[in-house]
């Protein structure tokens, strides 16, 4: 996969405007709800106010700013990011930390299907300000809508178009933020640790507003996952003018609570109330395109991720879409339906952003303890890092995370079980998908390939039997070049004897990088076996049959293989060969005796298998020169039962 001309590890003004279009939506946005979340309907007082300003500043500063921007991006796989780039760095330290793995990216899928509707529904409950009577729902759906039928365009369109908005948005942020500063600048005495920590100890239930504050951080997590569409240098100098547009207005609703809403806020959202009367139209407009756009990072970082879990073996084969040739951009037609009927689900369930205020964060962030686990095993394990510093990161922000979280409990039964439920729904399919390929692989008999290469030439030679096709090709799983599926062996000689005057093994092997693209061939038998062995990113979308063909193009012009058609009529005017592929197809046996565990991956990985991708289409095979054939998978074969032989 080639880069367009913009390559996003360059920094550039174009870089750095698409860069706000497509990260920042989501942290970008939280201001539309942090305070009011924050302050609830507490009574208005300075520890309150200058202790959630306090909070916020040092999350942004030790959660996002330390952690994601200079820590966690480093822990780029060749570019990616997210949290299935990192664990394909690490993951043959132990093969244990796919849990996490999974784990973590499941709850980031899940919070990616509160975002939008929690950041529309906050821009658009604006409105209430001209008629509190308006009924927001329809209109936020018809925006949920409109966002996720242009997905289908890729990111840079994305960038292209928000960027410009965004930019807007910040400043918009920032002016409004330093006009209520300038006026009462002492609020800027909450950049003191002190207020931060008397909240949390002294103000009665201050441990309880880190649910709140940690709404600030929510976008982090996809600010890594988007690494690969923007580049580390474009987000690391973007960051500095977005914290510094962020902190501003945080400081500015701040002071305006503090100086001007009355001792309550009685439901009103201090980032309207911060706004002139004749600026609200003005305001609520950009917010209400900020929110969609608030949407796109977790969007965009949710193909990223579905597309990482179907290479590493987490997810069943779905279809995945290419809209640019820039590098990073990717579509997935089924997960972006199944998260905007998930959307709606959440505005129709929850129907006020006050709701969702309550069920948002816990799933996000137990991806972020996860995401520390495996950054530390990552620093220690292939940086080298130091046992000392490495403990001491992963001391600290798991005393942060572990503190959110606890914080973050109380949402559980506020809706937070919402986001859960369709986590535990994901981690069980991406375990469903280990595990079975896991009992799968265990008992797969591979067979040794030398003992059958003179049945395989004494076969091709064999005239009473008709030539099934003169190039036959079988994709297969033996990682030794020694090695063939008995299954495949089986196909060949007994299911139907299958004549051809060249038999292909075709191997593919998913590596850690995400965009290698090699092969290389080994001649078992010259002009009669031949084994080609692709190395595939885990980036890289398996179109096998272009890979194949590009194999075959170079061994024509290097005149390895002579891939003239043996038949006399068509090798006389040296026209190619016809290639057939063979697909096994294996389907669940009914001679297994398997225990009720395995029986219920078992099934459940085959009704996954049902909706899935078939075969064919996964690795990118053109349907018409491929033959299917069903192949019973016995994984247990009953041994003990009572059969009598009677006279």
């Amino acid at each position: 996969m080639k880069s367009s001309k913009y390559a996003v590890d360059t920094v550039s003004f174009a870089g750095l405007l698409i860069t706000l279009g497509i990260i920042y939506g989501d942290i970008g946005t939280s201001p539309l709800y942090v305070m009011k979340a924050v302050i609830g309907g507490s009574e208005v007082n300075e520890d309150l106010v200058l202790g959630g300003l306090s909070c916020v500043f040092w999350t942004l500063t030790l959660q996002t700013t330390v952690k994601y921007v200079i820590l966690t991006l480093r822990a780029d796989n060749n570019g990616e990011g997210g949290i299935f780039s990192l664990f394909a760095l690490i993951r043959r330290r132990s093969p244990y930390l796919v849990f996490p793995a999974m784990i973590g990216g499941s709850m980031l899928l899940a919070d990616g299907i509160i975002t939008p509707p929690i950041s529309v529904s906050s821009a658009i409950e604006g409105l209430r300000i001209f008629n509190p009577e308006i009924n927001t729902i329809p209109i936020v759906i018809c925006i949920l809508v409109f966002l996720f039928v242009i997905q289908g365009l890729g990111t840079k369109f994305m960038g292209n178009a928000f960027g410009p908005i965004m930019f807007i948005w910040f400043c918009m942020l920032a002016t409004m933020g330093i006009k209520e500063v300038m006026q009462y600048p002492h609020v800027l005495r909450c950049i003191n640790p002190y207020y931060a920590y008397n909240l949390l100890m002294n103000y009665p239930g201050g441990l309880w507003l880190l649910g709140a504050v940690f709404l600030c951080t929510t976008g982090a997590e996809a600010l890594y996952s988007d690494l690969g569409h923007c580049g580390r240098p474009n987000i690391r100098i973007s960051w500095i003018f977005v914290k510094s547009c962020l902190l501003l207005n945080y400081m500015g609703q701040g002071a305006w609570i503090l100086h001007s809403s009355g001792g309550f806020l009685n439901g009103r959202n201090p980032f309207y109330a911060v706004m002139p009367q004749w600026f609200l139209p003005i305001g609520i407009g950009v917010a209400t395109m900020a929110a969609i756009i608030a949407s796109q990072a977790l969007i965009s970082g949710s193909f990223t991720l579905i597309s990482e879990a179907i290479r590493l073996n987490l997810w069943p084969k779905v279809k995945l879409s290419f809209p640019t040739i820039m590098k990073g951009q990717i579509y997935v037609p089924s997960i972006n339906w199944l998260m905007l009927a998930g959307c709606i689900g959440i505005v129709m369930y929850f129907k006020e952003s006050s709701q969702m205020e309550a069920a948002y964060g816990l799933a996000i962030n137990i991806t972020m303890i996860v995401t520390t686990m495996l950054l530390c095993f990552y620093l220690y394990f292939v940086r080298k890092v130091t046992f000392f510093w490495v403990a001491l990161v992963f001391v600290v922000y798991m005393a942060i995370e572990l503190t959110f979280l606890v914080g973050n409990l109380t949402k559980f039964m506020h809706g937070g079980y919402v986001t859960l439920l369709i986590s535990g729904l994901l981690i069980y399919v991406m375990y469903t998908w280990y595990a079975a390929r896991k009992i799968k692989n265990r008992l797969t008999e591979f067979i040794k390939l030398d003992d059958y290469i003179p049945l395989l030439k004494e076969l091709s030679n064999d005239l009473s039997i008709p030539k099934y096709a003169t190039h036959l090709v079988y994709l297969t799983s033996a990682n030794s070049i020694k090695e063939i599926e008995s299954k495949v062996i089986y196909s060949i000689f007994q299911k139907q004897p299958k004549r051809a005057d060249i038999y292909w093994f075709l191997h593919i092997d998913v590596l850690d990088e995400p965009y290698t693209m090699e092969y290389k061939v080994k001649f078992l038998e010259p002009n009669d076996v031949i084994r080609v062995d692709f190395r595939l990113g885990f980036r890289v979308e398996h179109r096998i049959n272009l890979f194949f063909r590009k194999v075959v193009e170079d061994l024509v012009a290097n005149k390895e293989v002579d891939f003239t058609s043996r038949y006399t009529s068509l090798s006389k005017r040296n026209v190619i060969g016809d290639f057939r592929f063979v697909v096994l197809e294996k389907h669940l046996s009914h001679d297994n005796d398997l225990s009720a565990d395995e029986r219920l991956i078992m099934n459940s990985y085959f009704i996954l298998k049902e909706i899935s991708l078939s075969e064919t289409s996964a690795f990118g095979l053109d349907t018409s020169s491929v033959s299917v054939e069903k192949v019973p998978l016995v994984i247990s074969p009953m041994e003990h039962f009572d059969l009598r032989r009677i006279e």
